[in-house]
């Protein structure tokens, strides 16, 4: 539906806010809780099939895969077929791996082939609803959209594991498959309201699609599952395709896309970022549970408060961007996601309670850092490169929170920081802990003097080339 009042997007259409944005809500919460909402099943899906820790990984490392590899695909088909379709098929072959999982939950490779299909069609709901928001709505009202998105997508993250808590001690695991099948109603609302689009033409590079999606795959494996083949084979590939799109005519990614200069930063800044607040949220459960001995209902009431902020606070931080311009906005969560952290670093010997109010200011920082970045990013796209720019901006996100996992786990577990920097720091069991909340302030500071060398403090609004 085009709004006469709004003005006008990149594409020349612009949708209505109010009427769009709960059914993004919507489909976003339900597309990304399968992300989180099978994790705490993992204990119960292991007894059933008699499984060990590593083998029950995949039920959640198979999701992961293919939802990662499905955000970049997604986002190059956009550029060429309708968004509407696009939208329509994620959703069907979404909901068609949930009903395989639930008819056929007596054999674990099906699950497993289930999980895949799930993942490969969830994947098409967070990509292509940023490239809705880049492509259909105007300048004006895009950072109020992502902030709205990134406070859903927060939440869904945060919830996820507290509904397949619930669902598998009451009733049963399996019946997770079967949350999805809620996005089948928003398919006629998005039917209606995205405009008819006529196909952009060409072709689509499917080996360059096939080596992207191999190579991505071999790097997320050697993350999960750290052998030296899954890094050699990913590299090898990924180099393989970097050769491959100078060589073609209609390359999967466009070389042009990559050597633009604020696109590039953008996704480095991001890579930053998102790396270091989920090796953040990876390590406080250790720290709310090794160091403060709560259960795993008492860190839930920890994060609790701060989950919620980010819900509140989000489109705030959208309607800023809006209206005060992204760098703003960065600098905004900069300084607050960095004062959390020094303040936690010099809180974790007091009570729980007191760690959440820090806790608060860094959701907030991280909601405000995630909108004005995918505006920011946004921006530097032209129409017909919204949907890779989008694709690749979501992948840099999603691989950037497996490296700050695994970065953090091993650091722990190798006792890198175990020693005393913070003098108001007495016990030795919170000393690595402490200094590891100094290091993500640092990377943070880090991350925001490149976002200001890139787009300084005025981040121009159109880019005319795709060349920058």
């Amino acid at each position: 539906m085009q709004s006469p009042a709004a003005p006008a997007s990149a594409s020349g259409v612009s949708l209505d806010v109010r009427r769009t944005a709960p059914w993004i809500i919507f489909i976003i919460f339900f597309g990304v809780l399968n992300e989180t909402v099978f994790n705490v099943s993992t204990p119960s899906i292991a007894a059933q099939y008699g499984l060990s820790s590593s083998g029950v990984s995949w039920v959640v490392t198979t999701f992961i895969l293919f939802f990662g590899i499905g955000s970049v695909i997604y986002g190059k088909l956009s550029d060429i077929y309708s968004l509407k379709k696009l939208i329509v098929i994620g959703i069907v072959i979404y909901n068609a791996g949930s009903v395989l999982g639930i008819l056929l939950q007596s054999s674990y490779a099906m699950v497993i082939a289930a999980r895949a299909i799930q993942g490969a069609g969830a994947s098409a709901i967070p990509a292509l609803i940023m490239v809705v928001v880049a492509r259909y709505f105007s300048m004006e009202d895009r950072g109020k959209v992502f902030g709205i998105l990134n406070s859903t997508v927060a939440f869904a993250v945060g919830v996820g594991p507290v509904i397949g808590g619930l669902v598998s001690a009451r009733l049963h695991w399996s019946l997770l498959f079967l949350i999805p099948l809620f996005t089948l109603i928003s398919i006629p609302f998005f039917r209606k309201v995205l405009p008819e689009e006529k196909p952009a033409g060409g072709r689509i590079d499917v080996l360059g699609a096939g080596l992207i999606g191999l190579g991505i795959a071999g790097l997320i494996l050697f993350l999960t599952e750290p052998r030296w083949y899954w890094l050699a084979g990913g590299i090898g590939l990924m180099v393989w395709f970097a050769v491959h799109i100078r060589r073609t005519s209609q390359p999967f990614i466009e070389p042009s896309l990559l050597r633009s200069p604020l696109f590039r930063s953008g996704l480095i800044v991001a890579f930053i970022m998102f790396s270091t607040v989920m090796g953040i949220m990876f390590a406080l459960p250790f720290i709310l549970t090794g160091l403060k001995g709560l259960t795993t209902s008492g860190v839930g009431w920890v994060l609790f408060p701060g989950a919620i902020s980010a819900v509140v606070f989000g489109p705030i931080g959208g309607t800023l961007a809006d209206k005060q311009g992204n760098p703003k906005v960065v600098l905004l969560g900069a300084l607050l996601l960095s004062g959390s952290l020094l303040l936690l670093s010099f809180l974790l010997p007091l009570a729980p309670w007191v760690i959440a109010v820090p806790l608060v200011l860094l959701y907030i920082g991280l909601s405000f850092i995630q909108t004005a970045l995918a505006n920011s990013v946004s921006q530097t796209l032209s129409l017909q490169e919204t949907g890779i720019g989008m694709g690749l901006f979501n992948l840099v996100g999603f691989i950037s929170g497996a490296v700050g996992s695994a970065l953090v786990g091993r650091v722990l577990d190798q006792g890198l920081l175990g020693f005393r920097l913070n003098p108001l720091v007495a016990d030795p069991g919170a000393w690595a802990y402490s200094n590891l909340m100094l290091v993500f302030a640092l990377a943070i500071l880090l991350g925001t003097l490149l976002y200001f060398r890139a787009y300084g403090f005025k981040l121009r609004r159109t880019r005319t080339s795709p060349s920058g």
